[in-house]
């Protein structure tokens, strides 16, 4: 009668780099060039009229035409409004001929005005 094999001992596999950010994050540190450009996105964020031009981008891609009518505003500052979202990755755009149309950039813009939209319109003092 053999004796069975003993399984082969493999030395310990570094952490994969996933596990390494969770880690990070879960320690509380944050590294200061990504607390640099998480402020930066709430800082573009914290406009009123970037805000209403990203729920009329939420409901639909547009046109700066169609979004300078839904805010009020000229298309131009509209479009220096845009400009700014575009560099800090908010919204993105697609050009059809010559017109150019403006949608959010990613799902993760969308979460983050709808979680926004959530918490200012939960009653006051309810806890979750």
């Amino acid at each position: 009668m053999s004796q069975p094999h003993p399984a082969p001992i493999h030395p310990p596999q570094p952490p994969s780099v996933s596990r390494r950010r969770a880690r990070k994050a879960d320690s509380g540190t944050l590294p200061a060039s990504t607390a640099q450009a998480l402020a930066e996105t709430f800082r573009v964020l914290g406009d009123p009229t970037r805000i209403r031009l990203i729920a009329a981008m939420a409901a639909a891609e547009r046109c700066v035409g169609d979004l300078a009518g839904i805010v009020g505003m000229s298309e131009s500052a509209v479009s220096h409004q845009l400009r700014m979202m575009r560099a800090a990755r908010l919204v993105r755009t697609r050009r059809a001929g010559r017109q150019v149309f403006y949608t959010l950039d990613d799902g993760h813009i969308l979460a983050l005005y709808q979680q926004g939209l959530s918490h200012v319109h939960e009653p006051i003092g309810e806890s979750r």
